[in-house]
């Protein structure tokens, strides 16, 4: 059972900002933004790479929910990121997707 699995079955707390029947987004516990979250399936897929095309439709509803917890957040007008890590030299750390949201600074380019 991964992580973000038990966070989803209240076996390990988190903060919620959100939860619906196909996804949780948390508060991060190491953000590395004034706003950091992290909007997770509660479909275990391990990356983004392991997802099938029947999974689209939620794939589409995480993007979209990142969306509005920015805009819910005051980031919609200064802007945010969004990032999916996949595999190590990703920056994966928990083999469940997610997607993080990130803002309240400037972002540099590159990342990383």
């Amino acid at each position: 059972m991964t992580l973000f699995e038990k966070i989803i079955a209240r076996e390990i707390p988190a903060e919620i900002l959100h939860e619906d029947d196909r996804c949780i987004a948390i508060r991060d516990i190491d953000p590395q933004a004034p706003f950091h979250a992290l909007v997770i399936p509660k479909t275990l897929i391990p990356r983004l790479g392991a997802a099938s095309p029947e999974q689209a439709e939620l794939l589409g509803h995480l993007l979209l929910t990142a969306s509005a917890l920015a805009r819910q957040n005051g980031l919609d007008e200064s802007g945010f990121r969004v990032v999916i890590n996949h595999g190590e030299d990703g920056g994966e750390t928990v083999p469940h997707l997610h997607v993080h949201v990130l803002g309240g600074r400037p972002m540099k380019w590159p990342p990383g």
